[in-house]
């Protein structure tokens, strides 16, 4: 793989109001960030709502994230990467310990550090507790952490610790790497080369188009694609790179998906790619969670790039992260009176790579070795959903459509059938992968 190239040092600028009012409950949860640099999302002045749910887990849930971690305890992080364990009762201790209310990685790593194992670090913690001014201080129940080893297992999930062989390194390497992280489906991906592509949730015609393309072209160059999961851009990544290979982080548990809508989604990464997560089974996501998932996706990759994006959002948190932690950022350009590519052309005009294609960024990084071909057994479940019939209705819409959109009524006045078939057919064709719907009742040919 050859270097990259160099160029000028990109520095993010959020154009931001100078005045935050925050409702009640939003400036309660910006209290629980503390001042740590990646959950403060003061800076960015950005917060997520979260509308959907989902069951309570039968035990109780640890909120790894719930208070301001590792400053309570320990101010600075360190570089210490602890040894392999396979002892699993020096495993089950070390997931008591970062499930542990006030252990964030660092705290985790310096008690890790001084004590020699987890074990003898649960039984300081309560007296580092009480000197720190944390009166009554009990660490994670055992069994809590048991309890969430049974869920892992009735998933089919692994645990990657920070310092196992299995571990990603790329990850390892990032000044808060994830001590613990549950991974379920390929394991194999994590030692390929990765890149990251994020966007928006709600994506242009033209972004999705982009989305797709780049995740296809790039996993067949060699390229593993990791993102967040999320409805858009990720979700579209995540699909045209199931073949080749594809790694979804997760905000919350691995039992818990967000949005609900990429459930099935989510069911085939786990068969075909790789699910990510460090928090606990049946863990919902809050606001907080966002930006720590964004972080493990930023460290996984060797470069993140952003497709469509608003200034304020959370790709550019993305982005701000990535390089933080030394990796490459670039962006596809917009329109610019588009402000799903507002965040985009900001970070190309502070100095990120411009990509017009997959081709733009195999010359930046340069070319890995081709991924492997799908198995005949995968090569067949794909064939039957990609084949879209071209006869009949769905025929007469492919002679039509161009890469240009129109509107979809106007398809069915030019076609003179009725709206029904035609919505059919169309329903069948976007399944298919044939044609993209785009904002205002606009289709294309994909």
């Amino acid at each position: 793989m050859k270097p990259c190239k160099p160029r000028a040092a990109l520095t993010i600028h959020q154009d931001v109001p100078p005045k935050f009012n925050p409702s009640a409950t939003d400036a309660a949860k910006l209290a629980t960030f503390g001042k740590h640099p990646l959950t403060d999302c003061g800076q960015s002045r950005l917060m997520w709502r979260l509308s959907e749910s989902s069951p309570a887990p039968p035990y109780p849930v640890p909120d790894p994230w719930s208070d301001a971690m590792d400053h309570a305890l320990f101010e600075a992080p360190t570089s210490y990467i602890p040894p392999p364990v396979r002892d699993p009762a020096e495993r089950l201790a070390r997931l008591r310990l970062i499930r542990s209310r006030r252990v964030g990685p660092a705290t985790y790593l310096r008690l890790l550090a001084e004590h020699g194992s987890a074990a003898q670090a649960l039984e300081i913690l309560p007296q580092i507790a009480h000197a720190a001014g944390v009166e009554s201080y009990q660490p994670c129940p055992e069994p809590v952490a048991l309890a969430e080893l049974k869920a892992a297992k009735r998933m089919g999930a692994t645990l990657l610790c920070l310092g196992d062989p299995e571990y990603p390194a790329a990850l390892a390497g990032i000044p808060d790497a994830p001590p613990l992280l549950w991974a379920r489906g390929r394991n194999d991906l994590l030692s390929r080369p990765i890149l990251a592509l994020v966007g928006t949730r709600n994506a242009s015609a033209l972004g999705s188009r982009m989305a797709r393309n780049l995740a296809a072209d790039l996993g067949a160059a060699g390229f593993v694609v990791v993102s967040g999961l999320a409805r858009g851009i990720d979700a579209l990544a995540h699909r045209a790179s199931l073949d080749t290979g594809t790694i979804a982080v997760m905000a919350g548990g691995l039992d818990v998906i967000y949005p609900t809508e990429n459930t099935e989604l989510s069911h085939d990464i786990a068969r075909r790619g790789l699910l990510l997560s460090e928090m606990p089974f049946g863990c919902e996501p809050q606001a907080r969670h966002f930006p720590r998932r964004n972080r493990i996706v930023a460290g996984l990759a060797q470069a993140v790039i952003v497709v469509e994006a608003a200034v304020r959002s959370g790709s550019l948190i993305t982005a701000r992260l990535a390089l933080e932690q030394g990796r490459e950022v670039m962006a596809v350009p917009g329109h610019p009176l588009d402000s799903r590519a507002g965040g985009g052309n900001l970070l190309i005009r502070d100095g990120a790579a411009l990509i017009r294609n997959a081709e733009d960024v195999l010359e930046i990084l340069g070319n890995p070795s081709p991924a492997p071909k799908p198995t005949k057994c995968d090569a067949s479940a794909q064939k039957t959903p990609n084949a879209a019939p071209e006869g009949g209705v769905e025929g007469a819409i492919l002679a039509i459509l161009t890469e240009t959109p129109v509107a979809e009524d106007q398809l069915i006045r030019t076609l003179g059938q009725p709206p029904r078939a035609v919505a059919q057919a169309l329903a069948i064709l976007e399944m298919a992968g044939r044609i993209t719907r785009g904002a205002g009742g606009m289709v294309a040919r994909s």
